[in-house]
């Protein structure tokens, strides 16, 4: 029923964590398949996904790209883009069969849907626990989850919007605004995600270049000139 989809990139360190929390969910047959979209990675990460049985996939460098090409190849009803760093909490499955089950008997009218899971950094510090708020906030008032909280969408919702765009950064925001208000639902199970990077950069000064970049987008700002800020 439901197709994973993870774009990778020299992701051996975080990728068998992002699998293993898959695991119930394809025993139980929740999770139908899983596509690995790599963008050309030179360690051991075609090495985890073949050993996971996951589909391998290539694809020209970029998480937009890697994304369309791994919806391509999917074949699931619905479809959950995962970040590679990115891992779900135990129960997260129970939660999504609950959420196909209130569409199946009718309780929720359509399922042209699309959910988010809430986020969670994978680090001790007052400063995760901050930034958890920020993104809170930002999902309870804008509706707007990044990538790295996760996004469940069925095939049908994802088809008639036009898919991920290829572009060079900005393609969960780009989709989650296509998706709209109230076609997206918050699911209460978390997303951790590795702190990696706000810990090279410093928590405030990544934060601050994402308000950023954010803004610049929704200013039309071209995107292949935000991805220069951001990296």
């Amino acid at each position: 029923m439901v197709s994973v989809i993870i774009p990778t990139l020299n992701a051996e360190a975080t990728l068998p964590r992002v699998l293993a929390a898959l695991v119930p969910a394809a025993v139980g047959g929740l999770v139908r398949e899983v596509i690995i979209v790599d963008g050309g990675s030179s360690d051991r990460t075609f090495d985890i996904a073949e050993a996971s049985g996951a589909k391998f996939v290539e694809a020209p460098r970029g998480r937009g790209p890697q994304l369309a090409a791994g919806a391509n190849a999917a074949r699931g009803n619905w479809f959950l883009f995962l970040h590679a760093d990115t891992v779900l909490e135990a129960g997260w499955e129970e939660e999504v069969e609950k959420l196909f089950e209130q569409i199946a008997t009718g309780r929720i009218p359509t399922a042209e849907l699309a959910a988010a899971f809430r986020f969670r950094l994978d680090d001790f510090s007052r400063r995760a626990r901050f930034l958890e708020r920020v993104v809170a906030l930002r999902c309870a008032v804008l509706k707007l989850p990044y990538g790295d909280q996760g996004l469940l969408i069925s095939r049908r919702l994802y088809q008639r919007i036009g898919g991920f765009r290829p572009l060079p950064l900005m393609e969960d925001v780009d989709l989650v605004r296509r998706i709209g208000r109230r076609r997206l639902v918050m699911m209460r199970a978390r997303a951790l995600t590795s702190p990696q990077r706000y810990l090279d950069d410093g928590f405030f000064r990544r934060m601050s270049r994402n308000a950023l970049c954010i803004a610049l987008y929704y200013l039309r700002v071209p995107p292949h000139f935000i991805a220069r800020i951001y990296s």
